[in-house]
């Protein structure tokens, strides 16, 4: 029987890990580690919050001691680690927090793992999950492999690629059993609207102006979080020690391209005129340090490991659109703040 600690499982790409496992492994003990921050949202999981396998802990990775304590306490054998600050605007605002969590995060388990497992590897793994914007950007032709040498350009990039480098430290100097995946941008349900394509629907739906970076020609590979999660279950039980490995989505999309197509789904569900949200769209200032292409080459996760993405992106994006629209409530109530309250009625009041 494992137990499984998954950092950062109330937010959007962990909760759907966390669902998979729960319910896909019985006999597996699922930690949920999160901080609950404003990207986290345990009523995303409140279909299986009272499942015998599936266990919360309110907590932040940025506090060593505490982890120390965790691992002593539950004596995890696995960690799956997706609590990051991810949002590239908010790193360019703030740089610190993205250090502190994401760098000085990372450590933090690392120690807590090794202290631990006291060089007593057998069965055990820490498995870190990374981002596509660690190696920079492309031009019109090309793609990232594992081996891409570094080259992040924003605050949040260089966060995530420090914290890769210390995961490959730390299996190199003290031999704990690590994988690591870097992946494409992902959309799906549950995903913060602060990310283009949720905060798109919802202006969308409240005829609120659509701003588009400099002429919204940066192209980006859109990967289903479904399919992320599929790809996470399949590298913890069978990736190799110490390997990276690439998950990617193969629909590749130019921002303006892909927010033309949701303007036309969406005035389709809307009982819209055609044309009418892309009038919505508001060309603003470029971001600073705005990658202009990512596209992430998945051959050696299918070759080795057989996975492949289920969705195409027109088929996905359909299914997201039609999922915010089925959930408003949800949708209000992250955008208001309400799902913050949700802790504290469900936990806190206990």
């Amino acid at each position: 029987m494992k137990k499984i600690l998954i950092t950062g499982g109330a937010g959007f790409i962990g909760s759907h890990v966390v669902r998979l496992f729960v319910n896909k492994y019985p006999n597996y003990q699922i930690y949920n580690l999160d901080k609950l921050t404003y990207a986290g949202n345990l009523f995303n999981l409140k279909d299986i919050e009272h499942k015998d396998n599936y266990h919360f802990i309110k907590a932040d990775i940025v506090d060593g001691e505490a982890m120390q304590h965790l691992f002593e306490e539950h004596n995890f054998d696995s960690v799956i680690h997706l609590a990051a600050e991810s949002h590239v605007d908010r790193s360019i605002s703030n740089p610190m927090e993205f250090v502190m969590t994401n760098v000085i995060g990372t450590v933090n388990l690392l120690n807590a793992a090794r202290q631990q497992w006291k060089n007593d590897f057998e069965g055990k793994r820490f498995y870190h999950i990374s981002t596509d914007e660690v190696y920079g950007s492309l031009g019109e032709t090309g793609f990232f492999y594992e081996d891409t040498a570094y080259d992040p350009h924003s605050p949040y990039s260089a966060s995530k690629a420090s914290s890769d480098h210390f995961v490959r430290a730390y299996h190199d100097t003290f031999n704990v059993p690590v994988v690591i995946s870097n992946c494409s941008n992902n959309y799906g349900p549950n995903q913060f609207p602060e990310k283009l394509i949720p905060l798109f629907i919802n202006n969308i739906r409240h005829n609120k102006p659509l701003p588009v970076y400099g002429k919204g020609e940066n192209v980006r590979d859109w990967l289903y979080v479904v399919d992320h999660a599929r790809a996470i279950d399949v590298i913890f039980h069978r990736g190799g020690d110490g390997e990276t490995y690439n998950i990617g989505g193969h629909n590749e999309w130019t921002n303006i391209a892909l927010i033309k197509v949701m303007c036309s789904i969406m005035d389709e569900k809307l009982g819209r005129t055609e044309g009418t949200s892309e009038q919505l769209i508001t060309y603003v200032k470029d971001r600073a340090g705005h990658d202009l292409r990512y596209a992430i080459d998945s051959g050696k996760l299918q070759k080795e490991l057989d996975w492949v993405p289920s969705l195409q992106f027109e088929e996905g994006i359909r299914l997201t659109i039609d999922w915010y629209l089925s959930n408003q409530q949800w949708l209000d109530e992250v955008t208001s703040g309400n799902y913050l309250k949700y802790y504290e009625h469900q936990y806190e009041s206990r």
